[in-house]
């Protein structure tokens, strides 16, 4: 759980460049906004809105990004997966950890029926990542606010194949 004491890092993360090349948001001026964007998780986490982590080294508290379900359906049985890791993290398995432990959770404790991952279609590592976790495009469905993103899902009886 993140928590105030984050908004350092927080702030580095979501004003990252590199991040910030494939999502529509306005970054962050400075940790005054992490520390915004902290208080507004830890509400929607309070109001089962949203279950949002961060990801750090197994003994070292610094962030190295964050992962989340969110967006749940009204019946409670689908959600979004969105994540993010510092580009110097880039390639050595640590989001595709963090990624299936949160894909374990979703449908073993949540009961989630699918999982859907958006990702900007030049976002070549965040495709990789999808693929490597079974999930898999549906080119039928489109996302209208942002028609650059390829919707990804994953359905609770493809968990047995997770790694």
């Amino acid at each position: 759980m993140i928590t105030e004491h984050d908004a350092a890092e927080i702030f580095k993360i979501r004003s990252d460049q590199e991040i910030n090349r494939f999502l529509h948001r306005i970054p962050p001026k400075d940790s005054f906004d992490g520390l915004e964007f902290i208080l507004n998780i830890k509400k929607k986490s309070a109001n089962n809105e949203i279950v949002f982590l961060g990801i750090t080294y197994q003994n070292d508290p610094q962030l190295l990004g964050t992962i989340c379900l969110w967006k749940f359906s009204n019946t409670r049985d689908r959600a979004e997966l969105g994540y993010e890791l510092l580009p110097a993290n880039h390639g050595n398995g640590i989001m595709s950890e963090a990624a299936n432990f949160f894909l374990n959770y979703g449908f073993n404790e949540l009961n989630l029926k699918t999982i859907d991952a958006f990702s900007n279609k030049d976002n070549f590592n965040s495709i990789k990542l999808l693929q490597k976790l079974k999930f898999i495009l549906n080119e039928n469905r489109h996302d209208e606010k942002f028609p650059e993103n390829l919707i990804f899902e994953l359905n609770n009886h493809d968990i047995s194949t997770l790694t």
